[in-house]
Order: C-alpha cells, then sequence, then structure tokens
C-alpha cells in the first residue's frame, strides 16, 4: 500500500508531543518499516499558542478535538487527551462512526467504556489499539494478544504506577516518611492532577482490569477490582518487611478461580529476590504466567514522552502495516461477563498491631485467630515501653474473609492500641 497513513492528532501534551518528534525525526524509517508513509495532518490542542517543543504550524489546527473524527483527509485518531468521558469519549465514538481506526493512550475511556467501544470499531471493521494505556512502554498488549496467544494464562501481576512505586521504594532507601515522599512527587511532577488516581490505586486500577480482559476473554470490568492504595503503609511496616525479606508493592493481580475473576490491586509484600521485590523508582513489570510458557517477566518505563509514545506510534504502525486484532485479543461479542472473585484466595498474611502491655493480651490475639481458623506461622514481639507492645505476626495460608473476621474478633479483645494492619504475602 502506497497511500500515506494520515493522522489526526487530539492532545499535544507529553505524550503527544512525543509523537510528533517520533513521527518528524524518524519519517523515513517509519515508512520503511511499515510499507507507506505515516502523516500527521491534522492537531488539536486546549491552546493553539502555547509554546512547544516540536514544531505543529504544517498540520491543521481544529479547536474541537471531536472535529478530528470527521475529517475526510485523517484515516487514522490518535485520542491523548484523557479522562473517562467527555470529549474523549465523544472522540472516540465519532472517530469509530466515521470509519476511522482509533490508537488512545486513555487507559480510564477503556476502563469504564472499552467494551462499548470495542463493540462499536469491530462493527465497522476498525482498530482499536490501546498499547500505551498500559505500562507505558512496556509491550504487554502485544505479548498478551499475540506472543501469548497460544497459552491459557493463569495470572497476571504486576507493579503497574511508577509514583506508588518511587514512594514506597524511597522510604525503604532514605527512611523518610509517606508525606515527605508525597510532597517531593508533587515537586517533581509525578502525581495525577486528582492524586488519588496514583496514590489511591485507581490508575493502576484501570490497567489491571484491561489486562484481566485480555488474559482471561472478559468484559472490562473495573467496578469489580478490589482497590487499596498506600497512603496507610508506615516506615514500621517497610522497615519489618524488609526485616523478614519482604518488600511492600502496589501489586495488582488478576487470575481466574472458581468462584470468577479476581482482581484485586493493594499493597503486598513480596518476596525481595524475586524481580517485583528488587523494583526500583517509577519502573513498571507485569508478570504474566501461561500454562505453557510458564513465568515471564516484563520491565520497563511506565510512563513519560518517550516510552508512551513509542508504545503509540507501535499501534499506529501495525494499523499502517493493515495488522488488526479485535480490540481485547478475541471478539468483542464473545468476551465473557464472567462473575466477580469475592473472595480472595488463599494466602500467607501480615498482621502488625500495637497492644496493651498486659497479661492475656497476646492469648487474646491468638484466640481470635484460632476462632477464625487461621494458624499462626511466625511471631515477633518488639521492643515495648511498659505500656504498649508492638506485634507482629505472619500467618499460614488464610482466605482474605478469615482475615477480615479476625480483624473483626480482634477489635473485640479490648487489647488494641490502634488499628491493626493486614496485607497480603503473595506468592510469587
Amino acid at each position: 500500500m502506497n497511500t500515506p497513513l494520515r493522522l489526526g492528532i487530539a492532545g499535544l501534551g507529553t505524550v503527544g508531543i512525543g509523537v510528533v518528534k517520533i513521527v518528524q525525526t524518524h519519517g523515513e524509517m517509519l515508512a520503511r518499516r511499515a510499507g507507506r508513509a505515516i502523516e500527521i495532518v491534522a492537531v488539536s490542542a486546549s491552546s493553539r499558542t502555547k509554546k512547544r517543543s516540536a514544531d505543529i504550524s504544517a498540520y491543521a489546527w481544529e479547536d474541537d478535538p471531536v472535529a478530528l473524527g470527521r475529517r475526510d483527509d485523517v484515516d487514522l485518531v490518535l485520542e491523548l487527551i484523557g479522562g473517562e468521558n467527555g470529549t474523549a469519549k465523544a472522540l472516540a465514538e465519532t472517530a469509530i462512526a466515521n470509519g476511522k481506526d482509533v490508537v488512545t493512550a486513555n487507559k480510564a475511556l477503556l476502563a469504564h467504556h472499552g467494551h462499548a467501544l470495542a463493540l462499536a470499531a469491530e462493527a465497522q471493521g476498525r482498530a482499536l489499539r490501546f498499547e500505551a494505556a498500559v505500562a507505558g512502554g512496556i509491550p504487554v498488549i502485544k505479548a498478551l494478544t499475540e506472543g501469548l496467544a497460544g497459552n491459557r494464562i493463569e495470572r497476571v501481576m504486576g507493579v503497574m504506577n511508577g509514583t506508588c512505586n518511587y514512594i514506597l521504594t524511597r522510604m525503604e532507601a532514605t527512611g523518610q516518611g509517606y508525606n515527605a515522599l508525597f510532597e517531593e512527587c508533587a515537586r517533581l511532577g509525578f502525581l495525577e492532577a486528582d492524586p488519588n488516581l496514583d496514590v489511591g490505586g485507581i490508575d493502576a486500577g484501570h490497567k489491571l482490569s484491561l489486562l484481566a480482559a485480555i488474559a482471561f476473554g472478559t468484559q472490562v470490568k473495573f467496578s469489580a477490582v478490589e482497590l487499596q492504595g498506600i497512603t496507610d503503609i508506615s516506615l514500621d511496616d517497610i522497615r519489618l518487611a524488609r526485616d523478614m525479606g519482604f518488600s511492600i508493592k502496589l501489586l495488582g493481580v488478576a487470575q481466574m478461580t472458581g468462584r470468577g475473576l479476581e482482581q484485586r490491586m493493594t499493597p503486598c509484600l513480596v518476596p525481595e529476590a524475586h524481580p517485583l521485590g528488587q523494583l526500583d523508582g517509577g519502573t513498571n513489570m507485569v508478570v504474566i504466567e501461561g500454562d505453557s510458557v510458564g513465568q515471564i517477566v516484563l520491565r520497563g518505563a511506565g510512563a513519560g514522552e518517550g516510552p508512551t509514545a513509542s508504545a503509540v506510534m507501535g499501534d499506529v504502525i501495525d494499523i499502517a502495516r493493515g495488522f488488526r486484532l479485535p480490540t481485547f485479543g478475541a471478539p468483542a461479542d464473545t468476551l465473557i461477563e464472567a462473575p466477580a472473585a469475592v473472595v480472595s484466595s488463599a494466602a500467607p498474611w501480615y498482621l502488625r498491631m500495637v497492644l496493651l502491655d498486659k497479661p492475656g493480651a497476646l492469648a487474646k490475639i491468638a484466640t481470635a485467630l484460632g476462632d477464625a481458623g487461621i494458624s499462626i506461622d511466625r511471631m515477633r514481639q518488639y521492643s515495648h515501653d511498659g505500656a504498649h507492645a508492638p506485634v507482629l505476626i505472619v500467618t499460614h495460608k488464610a482466605a482474605s474473609d478469615d482475615i477480615r473476621h479476625a480483624l473483626d474478633r480482634f477489635a473485640a479483645t479490648g487489647v488494641l492500641v490502634e488499628e491493626p494492619v493486614a496485607m497480603r504475602i503473595e506468592e510469587v
């Protein structure tokens, strides 16, 4: 095919300008690899006059991004605006309705509307691609939909928010608390406009729901993702986990169980010796387990101009080549609506609590665990001041419902000084 692939780009922030730079810098290379030229025809952003690090004067300008989806001279729309509704959703729907392919980096849009958009795109014979929406520059979507297509996927897990991983690893390395490092991330520009999207686990949960849909052939269901952020992780937890040979990560896990699809994005302990435990800074990592391939580990930059624009361009080149796949790896009308697994699979648990330093206090906690059907693997009591006694317990495998029942029983003992901390120890 010799006719150029003509792009309309909506959003000229970090990622959009990164795409412009790649097209301008590597045009000849892209044409060679794609078998046709790739050209930018029109762009749109919130400000036409904003100073940018790439020259956009040669491209047509649209004040309304949605208009890109109606232009006759645009074949492929890049939606790089963000947001689950509003302009981003309207642009994707308009582009598809007008027979255009769509590439997006918008995980929130797809987590909430991905199935409907996939149905619409596939009904029109158009491509909807989103490699850049999950784990930045790591080609995890292509790994699941192409390289591992011959596997039954057994589990997908990973660290998918660089800001959270940066905070947790800096807490361990520097001894600074969460609040100080949150402020550091704000100064460095690492946080979303709504910081809770990062530290509350929402951003990473969006990504996990997309990977789960591909891995298990299900409709995207972000509302079924169990979410817990990192705001309550203390330096005590970081230090005690390290003393036992673990690191704390905001870890996403998706797996199909007998009860349904389990999706959780929560703080977990992972062995320091595993690649997940060694992951530092703002880097992302996704671990995929297949019945034939075993466990594979993908590691790389989870955000930033270059890595995310690279992922966008990977999708653009596939479309330029004429390579098309269903949005989630299988036709959207075949994706099942899997029941959500209410109870997590069993695992050991880390329990940290501060007890009143009086006779029988620890015995009451042990009895509460026993009444909930949970046995103790190991226990440590740390130095105390005569009034309060810090205690750490690691359980044998237990279901999350049993842990919740035990915590309820703890509250009734009258020996807790403060709310206990409970974190799953993920077996990786």
